[in-house]
């Protein structure tokens, strides 16, 4: 993350933060903010400052860029909501701290699970390494067959897609009022004509998902890139395939697999 932060650091800079030399955090922000109040950068003349945190201590911490000087004039108005305070938090790097953290936690959960595997980790550059040496188009399912490691096996030319879909709509009314105060419910029935929202069904010689459904009986039917296969099929020229689920799953076609060119080899 200081890399992040500094692409030049190297050695020991490291080990040398933004807060070396300082006892604590406020002190460090308050020598960073010259000891001068960020709203009304002196003008209240009030020799009281306080360090005041951009987004509250549960979820922004107290990391330096959620934190600035504020005199305790300007602190008790913010507070009293008298004042806005145009300063906004640095970067977060929650994201990266979270995916770090639970990337090991799989992975040793994952080696507990499976012992007879031997689940082992690997890196981006490995797989790029191996795409490369085997003249391999980048692709999602590409960089899958070369982290799998069998790069002499053949490739099905097939993947699977997934996507995770709503259980139904939380808005149950729609935002306009008829007369007499009634609210029309904004939902379709929870099954029409024997079909539920993102059934899989065949629809014109294709595999496609109810992405809408009325209950007169006519479908909306697409893909789950949203590709529509019909705006408006009737129920009875539709066939049950699957009944929804919290996955949907469709098999995809990859776009490239080129032969492996001659000499481009892996060497033992």
């Amino acid at each position: 993350m200081q890399r992040l932060k500094n692409p030049d650091i190297s050695g020991k800079e490291y080990q040398e933060g933004e807060q070396l030399g300082f006892w604590n955090v406020r002190e460090y922000v308050l020598f960073r903010d010259g000891h001068v109040c960020r709203h009304c950068h002196g003008r209240s003349k009030d020799p009281v400052l306080n360090v005041h945190h951009l987004e509250s201590r549960r979820t922004g911490s107290d990391s330096p860029d959620n934190l600035i000087t504020l005199c305790e004039t300007c602190h008790k108005a913010l507070h009293r909501g008298e004042i806005t305070l145009k300063a906004k938090r640095g970067q977060s790097f929650r994201a990266q701290a979270f995916m770090g953290i639970m990337r090991r936690e799989v992975l040793n959960r994952l080696k507990a699970s499976y012992p007879e595997l031997k689940v082992h980790e690997t890196y981006g550059y490995l797989t790029k390494h191996a795409r490369i040496a085997n003249g391999i188009v980048k692709s999602h399912g590409a960089d899958a067959f070369c982290i799998a490691g069998n790069l002499g096996a053949e490739r099905l030319g097939e993947f699977f897609f997934q996507k995770q879909t709503r259980r139904n709509n939380r808005q149950i009314h729609k935002l306009s009022i008829l007369k007499g105060g009634i609210r029309k419910r904004n939902q379709a029935p929870f099954e029409a004509k024997g079909f539920r929202l993102f059934d899989k069904v065949a629809c014109q010689g294709e595999e496609g998902f109810i992405f809408g459904r009325r209950s007169s009986g006519s479908f909306d039917v697409r893909k789950l890139d949203g590709t529509r296969i019909s705006a408006g099929i009737s129920c009875k020229k539709l066939r049950l395939l699957e009944k929804r689920r919290t996955y949907l799953t469709e098999i995809r076609k990859e776009e490239a697999l080129p032969p492996l060119p001659e000499g481009r080899g892996l060497r033992a």
